[in-house]
C-alpha cells in the first residue's frame, strides 16, 4: 500500500467512525412530576416533606432549560394544611411552559370548609379535562371524583359508597379509603373523548393520580372497568400516574402503564422526568430516582 493510499484509507475510516447518526425529530416534550406532597411535617414513611419546596425549585429550574409543550403534576401537590399550597405555588408559577395539575388524595388533606378552594390554588377550571397536543389527546382524569375526602356533593358521595362497598365485599387489595374512583358521569366523558380521538386519528394518553396496573393497594377503585374500556381502543398508547411512590411499569394490550416515583421520598434524592414523544416511541428522561425508559409505540 502506497503512502498516499494509506492516508486516504485512514481518512475514510476516521470519517466513518466519527459520523453522527441523524437526530430523531421530537414531536413534543412534557415535564412530569409526581407527589411533591409538601407539608411542614416530620418525616414519616420515608417521606421528607420539608425538603419538597427545594426539590420543586430545582426541578423547575431544570425543566425551564428545555422546550416543553407543558408540565404536569400527577397529584398530591401538598399533604396537610391549606397553607402548604403557598410554599409551592409561587415556585410552580415560574415554569416557562404551560402547566397542569391532576387531583390527588392528599390535596384534600385540608379543612372541609377549604376544600372548594383547592381548585383555584391549582388553577383547575375543571376536575377532569383533555389536552390536545401534536396529534395526541391526553385525558386528565379525576380519581378523587368518587372518594370519602373529595366528593363534595351528596350524589357523588352516594355513588362513592356504592362503588367502595362493592370492591370491599370482593376483598380487592385497592379497597382502601385513601384511594378513589371514577364516576359514571366521568366514565361517559372518557368514552366520548376516546371516540372523538379515534375519529381524528389521534393517539391517546392518560394522566391520573391512581394506577390501573399493576394490581396492588394503590389502584383506582374501578380500575378494572376503566382498563377494559380503554383497551378497546387501539389508539390508546400510555397511562401515567403517581400515588405509588416506589414507581412501577406494566405493558398490557399495547398500552404502557407507567407509575412515576414520588418526589417527596428519601433523604437525599429527588424524582421527576421529561417525556419526549416521537412517531414511534416515548422516551422518558428521568432525574434523580426516576429511571430512563424507551417505550415503543405500535402503529
Amino acid at each position: 500500500m502506497t503512502k498516499i493510499t494509506f492516508l486516504i484509507f485512514i481518512s475514510i475510516l476516521f470519517c466513518n467512525c466519527t459520523k453522527k447518526e441523524p437526530q430523531k425529530s421530537t414531536d413534543f416534550s412534557v415535564g412530569i412530576i409526581a407527589d411533591c406532597q409538601y407539608c411542614d411535617c416530620d418525616i414519616k414513611w420515608d417521606r421528607y416533606y420539608k425538603k419538597s419546596p427545594k426539590r420543586l425549585k430545582e426541578a423547575v429550574t431544570e425543566l425551564n432549560k428545555h422546550e416543553l409543550d407543558y408540565t404536569i403534576h400527577l397529584g398530591d401537590f401538598i399533604d396537610k394544611r391549606f397553607s402548604s399550597f403557598d410554599s409551592l405555588v409561587p415556585t410552580w408559577n415560574k415554569l416557562r411552559s404551560t402547566s397542569y395539575h391532576v387531583l390527588g388524595n392528599h390535596d384534600f388533606e385540608v379543612a372541609d370548609s377549604l376544600k372548594s378552594k383547592i381548585f383555584d390554588k391549582l388553577n383547575l377550571k375543571k376536575r377532569y379535562y383533555s389536552i390536545d397536543s401534536n396529534g395526541w389527546k391526553f385525558l386528565v382524569l379525576d380519581g378523587t371524583d368518587l372518594s370519602f375526602y373529595g366528593s363534595l356533593d351528596s350524589l357523588k358521595l352516594e355513588e362513592t359508597k356504592i362503588v367502595f362497598d362493592r370492591i370491599e365485599k370482593d376483598s380487592l387489595p385497592y379497597a382502601k379509603v385513601y384511594n378513589g374512583g371514577i364516576s359514571n358521569q366521568q366514565m361517559q366523558w372518557i368514552e366520548q373523548e376516546l371516540i372523538i380521538a379515534e375519529k381524528k386519528n389521534q393517539n391517546v394518553g392518560f394522566y391520573c393520580h391512581f394506577s390501573l396496573l399493576p394490581i396492588d393497594n394503590h389502584n383506582l377503585w374501578n380500575s378494572e372497568q376503566l382498563q377494559t374500556m380503554i383497551e378497546k381502543y387501539k389508539n390508546v398508547k400510555i397511562f401515567m400516574n403517581g400515588h405509588n411512590h416506589a414507581g412501577a411499569y406494566n405493558f398490557n394490550n399495547n398500552i404502557h402503564y407507567v407509575t412515576f416515583k414520588g418526589m417527596v421520598n428519601t433523604a437525599d434524592s429527588t424524582s421527576y422526568a421529561i417525556a419526549n414523544f416521537y412517531k414511534d416511541s416515548i422516551q422518558i428522561k428521568g432525574y434523580g430516582r426516576e429511571k430512563d425508559k424507551i417505550l415503543l409505540i405500535s402503529q
